[in-house]
C-alpha cells in the first residue's frame, strides 16, 4: 500500500536490538504469558453475531488493515494465521491506513487507503477483511460511522466477511490529543455498525487483551507508548487468530509453532527500540 507521510503513528527512530535473546525470551514465554493474555474464548467481542457460515472449508484468507499499530501486529498475525492454514496479506500503512473520510488530515490519507484497497479486495478475493481502528480515524461520530458502512459495503460487495478490531490504548501526546474526543467516539461507531450489519459484520473489543490505559503494563506499549514490540505483537496475534478461529472454525495454531519465527528479528522493531 502507498504509505502516507505522518509525524506520529509510524516508525522513525532506529535502535540497537539482541534478536537471539529476543527469539529466546519469546521461546520462554509462548506457553506461559501468551496462553494467559487470551481471556475466555468469547470475550473481547462486542456486536458479533453467530458464526458465519460463508466461507469455504480450505483456502480462508485474511486481508489486514489498520495503521503501522497494524503493521507491527501484522508480522507475528501473519504467522501465526499461516501456520493455522489461513491465507494473510497486509495492507497496513504507516502514517497512515485510515478509512475514515473525515476532517481535512484524515480524508487524503483515506483517499490513499480506498484507492489499494479496492485494487486488492478485487485481486486477492478474502475471504475476512479484518481492520484495525487507526489512529487517524478521525471526523465526528456520523462520518466515522458512514466510512465503517462503506467499508462492510465493499467487503460485502467483494464476497467478504468486515471484522473491525478496536486499537490498543496509546499515548494521547500532544499530536493527537486534539483528536482525542475523535479517537474515543470511533469504536462506538464501529460497535454500531457491527450491530446493524448483520452475520457479515462483527466488531472485537481488544480492551480484553490490552485493558484501556496505555501506560499499564498489560497495555504491552512500546517506549513510544503506541505501537508494540515483539511480545505484545505476538499476544495479540495469539488473541485474535483465536477469535478468528472461533468464528470461522478453524483450529489456531498453538504459539510454539509460530512465536519464535524469523518476523521476530524485523527492523520495525530496532526502531522502536524493542530490547
Amino acid at each position: 500500500m502507498q504509505n502516507e507521510t505522518s509525524p506520529r503513528g509510524s516508525l522513525t527512530r532506529t535502535h540497537r536490538r539482541r534478536p537471539v535473546a529476543v527469539a529466546a525470551a519469546l521461546a520462554v514465554a509462548a506457553a506461559a504469558v501468551l496462553t494467559g493474555c487470551g481471556g475466555s474464548a468469547g470475550s473481547g467481542v462486542r456486536s458479533e453475531p453467530a458464526p458465519s457460515a460463508s466461507l469455504p472449508a480450505k483456502d480462508r484468507k485474511v486481508l489486514w488493515l489498520g495503521d503501522s499499530i497494524a503493521g507491527v501486529e501484522a508480522l507475528p498475525l501473519g504467522a501465526a494465521l499461516k501456520a493455522s492454514g489461513v491465507g494473510f496479506k497486509n495492507d497496513s500503512s504507516d502514517g497512515g491506513g485510515t478509512i475514515v473520510e473525515g476532517d481535512k488530515m484524515s480524508l487524503p490519507i483515506a483517499r490513499s487507503t480506498w484507492k489499494q484497497l479496492r485494487k486488492d479486495l478485487a485481486s486477492y478475493r478474502p475471504d475476512v477483511l479484518a481492520y484495525q481502528i487507526t489512529t487517524y480515524d478521525w471526523g465526528t461520530p456520523e462520518q466515522q460511522r458512514a466510512s465503517y458502512e462503506k467499508l462492510a459495503k465493499a467487503a460485502g460487495h467483494a464476497g467478504a466477511d468486515l471484522v473491525i478490531v478496536s486499537a490498543p490504548p496509546f499515548k494521547l501526546d500532544d499530536f493527537y490529543k486534539k483528536h482525542a474526543a475523535q479517537i474515543e467516539s470511533a469504536p462506538k461507531a464501529a460497535g454500531k455498525v457491527a450491530g446493524a450489519g448483520g452475520a457479515k459484520v462483527a466488531f472485537a473489543d481488544a480492551s480484553a487483551l490490552w485493558g484501556t490505559d496505555s501506560g499499564a503494563a498489560k497495555a504491552q506499549r512500546a517506549p513510544d507508548g503506541i505501537h508494540s514490540c515483539q511480545q505484545g505483537s505476538a499476544a495479540f496475534a495469539k488473541w485474535f487468530t483465536e477469535r478468528l478461529g472461533k468464528r470461522y472454525g478453524f483450529t489456531p495454531a498453538p504459539p510454539n509453532e509460530w512465536a519464535t519465527g524469523t518476523w521476530v528479528s524485523n527492523q520495525r522493531y530496532a526502531k522502536l527500540g524493542c530490547s
